[in-house]
């Protein structure tokens, strides 16, 4: 039985025209999530298979580490993705999540700013993410190189923009500039706000 599934979309191929077509949507998550859904379960059974054997070289088993990270990781963001993305989205964040980024990146034009720097600026292949750190409870934006690396570890990502070309190269051709500010038009920031809330109380010591 396998460890990890493709989980449904919360909406149609198509309800999250004209900023990400239906053809583009249905290509990225039937073929491209799928792929990375069913490479993390290969890696899972071939670590078991050569734990059965008692096998392990430290080459092998870095490899097959390394193999496994990328795909797991790139199922965990682009489940997000989908969940972080509305047909009924836009606009921009109040309450709580909204105060939280204008205090800690000034404003929500600054926050924006850097979020397209860092998800257009990302070099080959990968992500921008707004990520809360439990620490020192702040709000940070981090680059994504493939599905994993240069993230600071415990944070938690709260929103995720695709910045693969899989995501928009058939519609947005090399401008990755104009895919990323069409994606601000379908934020659900009831998503993000939940994802925000979830973090801080998680990272509240209990009494």
């Amino acid at each position: 039985m396998a460890t990890y599934t493709l989980p449904d979309l919360p909406y149609d191929y198509g309800a999250l025209e004209p900023a990400i077509t239906g053809e583009i949507l249905e290509l990225h998550h039937s073929k491209h999530h799928a792929a990375y859904v069913k490479g993390a379960n290969d890696t899972l059974d071939q670590l078991e298979e050569v734990r059965e054997k008692d096998g392990f070289t430290p080459t092998g088993l870095v490899g097959l580490e390394k193999t496994l990270a990328f795909n797991l990781s790139g199922h965990v963001l682009h489940t997000q993705f989908w969940s972080n993305l509305s047909p009924d989205g836009g606009d921009r964040p109040d309450g709580v999540l909204g105060d939280a980024i204008s205090e800690h990146f000034g404003s929500f034009e600054a926050f924006q700013k850097q979020l397209n720097t860092a998800t257009t600026s990302v070099q080959g292949s990968g992500w921008g993410v707004l990520a809360h750190e439990p620490l020192s409870g702040k709000l940070l934006i981090h680059q994504v190189y493939d599905h994993h690396g240069n993230v600071g570890i415990n944070t938690t990502p709260l929103l995720v923009f695709d910045a693969w070309e899989h995501a928009y190269y058939l519609q947005y051709k090399n401008v990755r500039p104009d895919y990323v500010q069409k994606l601000w038009s379908l934020i659900n920031w009831t998503d993000v706000a939940a994802r925000y809330s979830a973090a801080v109380a998680a990272a509240t010591p209990a009494p």
